[in-house]
């Protein structure tokens, strides 16, 4: 399916970046592969890549094993991660004092993205990717996804397709460079680093790889579970500048219509003239509640976890609540190593990550929750503005407690409110089938603008200049602007 053409030069792309990213977020027709084409290719992959990934009790699992006094659940290596035991204490939220497994895996790893011009349009390099969690097997990855433990090869297996290209600093150049985290609810202070470069050199293509314009990576991510995590959390960074009331105007007149839904949200990410709150004040509301509220990790002994319990074939909280660590086995014909044994996270519940946007002053706003959760690096993220993953969130306790989850928003909106839906998998490598239902709903004229206290409204193009700095956004939010498309 590959075409032959000309890549611009080096010195064209440095100066016209983020409109090289803005133009390609507009295109989908694609010389490489239609989008229809893509979904074919990963069902064909799906049939021909072979998959076993079988459940197994701890004592069967190779290479992993709890400590003598069952303190911890750990690789034989002391590399890849282990399953902790945490007590955390807030002030914040209706429990203030629990305690839970987490994974800690303090190393950093990649996830890139490869990018190369094309006749004026940036593609973008992705991996049709098989993680043992996946809930459909193949899943659209960055060109990379590695641990550090993966890309150093402790494994003993072959070396990540494409590594040479982000660790040799004089191949591309780099488009973004960012360390971000994981989910702070599973992960004690997890971190990856966010980078897309960009290449003026011809690339094999190899089997599982294939080009497409952002606008088609966002076209995908309206579709369940077609876009990886680690795809979404990288091109969640990409901004496309600030720009004038006449450019923002000239790209929606491009988009076919200045009136869409799809125009609004471009002039949210484009204007950077009109907000309710600046980026002083923005920056001053999260700073005062990082110094109001509080979160003391300490860390625990499995054994000793309150309220959950340490059987043969899984960790389990003693009410059936939140998430179960388990053990799998698992055989992916073409991974740098196929087969391997590994904990894994499963999900007790289906969760919801909901944005609520409000069109004020003429440009589209989106209420935005600073979150505390156990993981997180520096207290507070900025989360959506509903976030229930650790249990059932349709019923009565959710519906009463969860700010902005019931009443007429998120479950109960109007059909027409609803301007993205979708249900998308967490990271397959760490998380069992996990799933969480995305949703943005735009609000009518008469919703209230008056928020709690650790609620804002902000911008898409304000999230943008927040999320190129450290744990600031969370995995969730991210996520969720990354599917936003502007056609």
């Amino acid at each position: 399916m590959a075409v032959r053409l000309s890549p611009v030069s080096q010195s064209k792309f440095s100066k016209d970046a983020q409109l090289l990213f803005l133009r390609s977020a507009l295109t989908v027709e694609n010389p490489f592969n239609s989008t229809q084409q893509v979904l074919e290719w990963i069902q064909e992959r799906n049939r021909q890549v072979r998959v076993r990934v079988e459940r197994i009790s701890f004592s069967r699992m190779k290479s992993w094993a709890f400590d003598a006094e069952r303190n911890r659940l750990a690789h034989l290596s002391g590399s890849f991660f282990s399953i902790d035991g945490i007590n955390v204490q807030t002030n914040v939220g209706p429990v203030k004092d629990w305690d839970q497994p987490i994974i800690n895996q303090p190393e950093i790893g990649y996830l890139g993205i490869i990018t190369k011009v094309f006749n004026g349009t940036l593609y973008f390099l992705l991996q049709a990717k098989i993680e043992p969690g996946n809930v459909n097997n193949v899943q659209l990855s960055p060109t990379l996804q590695a641990t550090k433990s993966n890309y150093t090869r402790v494994h003993k297996g072959k070396s990540p397709n494409y590594l040479e290209y982000f660790t040799d600093r004089l191949r591309c150049e780099i488009l973004l460079d960012q360390l971000q985290s994981e989910q702070g609810a599973r992960f004690l202070k997890k971190r990856n680093r966010n980078i897309i470069i960009r290449t003026d050199a011809d690339i094999e293509v190899l089997e599982d790889y294939c080009w497409l314009t952002l606008g088609q990576i966002k076209e995908l991510m309206g579709i369940n579970n077609v876009v990886n995590m680690d795809t979404r959390t990288v091109i969640s960074g990409i901004s496309y500048g600030n720009h004038s009331d006449e450019t923002v105007c000239f790209y929606s007149l491009l988009n076919h219509s200045s009136n869409t839904v799809g125009s609004r949200l471009l002039a949210s990410e484009l204007n950077a003239e009109v907000a309710v709150h600046t980026t002083d004040e923005i920056i001053h509301w999260f700073t005062n509640l990082k110094t109001r509220y509080d979160l003391l990790i300490r860390s625990l002994p499995l054994n000793s976890v309150r309220d959950w319990i340490i059987e043969d074939d899984c960790i389990r909280h003693k009410d059936g609540k939140f998430f179960r660590v388990i053990g799998v086995h698992v055989e992916i014909a073409n991974r740098e190593v196929t087969g391997w044994d590994q904990p894994i996270i499963e999900p007790m519940n289906e969760g919801m990550c909901a944005f609520i946007a409000k069109e004020i002053s003429g440009v589209i706003h989106f209420l935005v929750q600073a979150k505390v959760e156990s993981g997180n690096f520096d207290i507070l993220e900025m989360a959506p503005t509903v976030q229930c993953i650790t249990s059932s969130y349709d019923n009565k306790t959710s519906l009463r407690t969860l700010p902005y989850l019931g009443d007429v928003l998120v479950l109960a909106a109007r059909e027409e409110s609803v301007i993205y839906d979708t249900l998308q998998s967490e990271e397959g490598g760490r998380f069992y089938r996990e799933q969480n239902r995305n949703v943005i709903v735009l609000a009518d004229d008469d919703f209230s603008e008056a928020v709690p206290e650790n609620y804002i409204w902000m911008t898409l193009n304000q999230l943008k200049v927040f999320n190129k700095f450290n744990n600031y956004l969370n995995i969730q939010a991210r996520s969720l602007i990354a599917g936003i498309s502007f056609r």
